[in-house]
């Protein structure tokens, strides 16, 4: 950037964004406009680390002799996001490349691994598991995260560096027909991820999870890993989430008997899943009736918005009359607001995106568990 057009990379270069709409170029408006602690902490964490970086590579970018412009924090914040967005890894530098052409395709999740894809290996884990708890050893040492069989196949990527080749590979993983977009699978990301490293997020993610937060008790009668249990996108909890809860719900004294059976995926007692239910569905309303909009509220505020990007287009509302909509723009225009405005706009609308997709995955789990205690209880009857 800094040779202008005396660099062999300009007109590439000439085709990259302006500006990104991840994380780290949120402000504390958009930060707090997600709603949830955790997400609003993991913005704050990026946002204050990329301007820690950019400190402290100061003295460095001016030894380089860069021109002003690429010095201040905005050209940081500018090439970091760069580097986060678009850059392919490769096995010689941990920063990746930029890879011409091959960096535009856009983001489809990858494919759930079908049950006959699950490796030898982890079937072996999962064993080992069973038997480690039937033998009474449930340390953290021995209790794997059965979910982490995902892991045992890699991740689902469409391209990499072959060394053999000496380039970077793109495979299609179907058969595309002419005009048709191709979408490649950077990995597994929860929307939050996709914000922070990409800038964008999917409505629909099946790699998506809401964490909720659990009783101290819950953590006492398993030693399976925090992080792995959530509720699914779906709005289903985790393998590892309903296994905990139906150790939690059975009576203590049987937790070391039967603690197998939830281990392996298996109902206890249709009363035991009637109290895990019921106890999930209950948390689920706190953390949505905690918050500060709801469901409705935050489809309304998307539409608004949408409403306020318009007003920033050539297409002006037809209640303006065009001598007025033209002065609008014009005055904007002036005073360097409407680029600002679009940008603000955009970040705040993914924060409310964000949020809506959260509180979504909530709704679905009290749905799925209503459902589902339904099915109990008319079961429990019929007998």
């Amino acid at each position: 950037m800094n040779k202008g057009r005396r660099s062999a990379w300009y007109p590439y270069l000439m085709q990259l964004p302006r500006s990104y709409d991840t994380l780290a170029s949120f402000g504390a408006f958009e930060a707090n406009a997600l709603q949830v602690d955790d997400a609003i902490w993991v913005t704050e964490k990026v946002m204050s680390k990329t301007e820690f970086d950019w400190k402290e590579a100061i003295g460095l970018l001016k030894q380089l002799e860069l021109k002003p412009q690429f010095v201040t924090s905005k050209a940081w914040l500018w090439a970091s996001a760069t580097i986060s967005s678009r850059t392919l890894h490769v096995p010689w530098d941990s920063a990746g490349c930029l890879c011409p052409v091959g960096d535009f395709f856009n983001y489809a999740p990858p494919e759930e691994l079908a049950a006959t894809e699950v490796s030898k290996s982890c079937i072996e884990d999962s064993l080992l598991q069973i038997r480690s708890f039937k033998s009474g050893d449930n340390t953290e040492d021995s209790i794997l995260d059965g979910e982490q069989c995902d892991a045992c196949s890699g991740r689902l990527t469409d391209g990499g560096y072959e060394e053999e080749l000496a380039a970077y590979c793109f495979y299609a993983k179907k058969h595309y027909q002419s005009g048709e977009q191709v979408l490649l699978s950077y990995g597994t990301y929860s929307n939050l991820e996709l914000l922070e490293h990409y800038g964008f997020l999917l409505d629909e993610n099946p790699n998506d999870k809401v964490y909720i937060p659990l009783e101290h008790d819950i953590f006492t009668c398993h030693s399976w890993p925090t992080d792995s249990m959530y509720i699914q996108h779906n709005g289903k909890p985790s393998f590892s989430l309903l296994s905990a809860l139906r150790l939690w719900a059975a009576p203590p004294k049987q937790r070391k008997s039967i603690g197998y059976h939830a281990l392996c995926g298996s109902q206890l007692s249709p009363e035991n899943d009637l109290i895990v239910l019921k106890w999930l569905s209950s948390s689920c309303r706190a953390i949505l009736n905690n918050l500060p909009s709801t469901i409705e509220d935050d489809k309304l505020l998307l539409t608004a918005i949408d409403e306020a990007q318009q007003l920033q287009s050539d297409d002006m509302p037809s209640y303006l009359p065009c001598v007025a909509a033209i002065e609008f723009c014009s005055f904007l225009e002036s005073i360097a607001l409407l680029s600002k405005v679009k940008k603000s706009l955009d970040k705040w609308k993914l924060a409310v995106q964000w949020r809506l997709r959260y509180k979504k995955t909530l709704s679905n789990c009290i749905s799925y568990c209503s459902q589902t205690i339904e099915i109990l209880s008319s079961e429990k009857g019929a007998k």
